[in-house]
């Protein structure tokens, strides 16, 4: 197991070598003693997961070991498996992929420098779409690249954007064209679908009792939040620091992070906004922009309200999201609390829906 593996856990390579280490994950996990940092990881991968919209290890200064970080993920997919919580399957495999998707566009734009020392850390395109089994179906052309019908249309399954129908693209001896961020993002959907493909697992008996402890752990982890979800007021002038601040970037038109994202959209969806409100407040509606925010509003809301609350002051400060603080913030931990508190003393306020 390598570095590779450890960044990119769900790569057929991955699979294999965790079965070429000849690894017992049932001994791992009803091992005697300290939980073992395999567990740990993965306990600490599903809950970022799921409150925090990725899976990046907390920025506590804690390092995780190569193993523990390759084990940890299929012990996550056994732990968000035994989760009784709606949704947590959708919102798990969007979390991964969209923490793989950071770390592959970074690695597909990092220079090529020659060092023998670097070779194999950083993943290629040409790899990930092999692992995929596209590279038949995707071909590099002078100003852009063509994805086959067939699996263009798979991958873009979950996209609603006007912009990604086969009416609004070029079509070419039965290639679609794409641009090297939209083929990103169709390698970012084909990450998801590959994690989610068998989920939830069939957990053996033996190790869903090793688990019980852990799955109790990560099921009162969600409902620890202290805010009623009562507000039914959407008045942005009285939203948190932190929010107006994500608020006025996609206003702008920047791109946030995945976790920046999930951030935004979470406390929206909390507060009772719907996709089309949301996509209105944050001024994308008929825009490029509006398939992705659309995505990630359908996978952190039900029909009424958000399933998980959105993260933490902590891991907003985390994300280093959490800005221009005032004197409210130094009062609270979570967002949410700062806006009922901010409702509350203001009294009757005009709703921003009925402008």
């Amino acid at each position: 197991m390598n570095s590779l593996h450890a960044r990119y856990p769900f790569l057929t390579a991955a699979r294999e070598a965790v079965r070429d280490a000849n690894v017992n994950l049932a001994e791992i996990i009803a091992g005697e003693g300290d939980r073992h940092p395999a567990v740990e990881r993965g306990v600490e991968r599903v809950r970022r997961a799921l409150l925090d919209g990725t899976v990046r290890p907390v920025a506590d200064g804690r390092r995780w070991g190569t193993t523990a970080e390759v084990l940890s993920y299929p012990i996550a997919r056994m732990l968000v498996s035994l989760l009784d919580a709606p949704g947590a399957v959708e919102k798990y495999a969007s979390a991964e992929a969209g923490t793989a998707y950071e770390q592959f566009v970074a690695d597909f734009e990092a220079p090529d420098d020659g060092l023998k020392s670097t070779r194999g850390a950083s993943l290629t395109l040409d790899t990930l779409v092999a692992d995929f089994d596209l590279s038949e179906s995707v071909v590099e052309r002078e100003d852009d690249f063509g994805v086959a019908v067939g699996p263009y249309l798979s991958l873009i399954s979950d996209f609603s954007d006007d912009e990604w129908r086969l009416a609004s693209r070029r079509l070419s001896n039965g290639y679609v064209g794409v641009s090297r961020a939209e083929l990103n993002e169709l390698l970012r959907a084909s990450t998801e679908m590959r994690i989610a493909s068998d989920l939830p697992l069939s957990v053996p008996e033996e190790i869903e009792d090793a688990l019980s402890e852990e799955v109790s752990e990560l099921e009162s982890s969600f409902t620890d939040a202290d805010f009623s979800h009562d507000i039914d007021t959407l008045a942005p002038s009285l939203f948190p620091p932190c929010m107006k601040a994500l608020l006025a970037d996609v206003r702008d038109g920047e791109r946030l992070a995945p976790a920046s994202e999930f951030s935004l959209v979470s406390f929206l969806a909390s507060i009772g906004l719907d996709t089309d409100e949301i996509q209105a407040l944050c001024e994308v509606r008929g825009s490029a922009r509006a398939d992705r925010l659309r995505y990630r509003i359908e996978r952190v809301r039900d029909e009424r309200t958000a399933q998980f609350a959105p993260p933490s002051c902590a891991t907003l400060q985390a994300y280093d999201d959490c800005v221009n603080k005032d004197d409210r913030c130094e009062t609270i931990t979570h967002p949410l609390v700062y806006y009922e508190d901010a409702l509350d003393e203001n009294g009757t306020v005009t709703d921003w829906r009925d402008r």
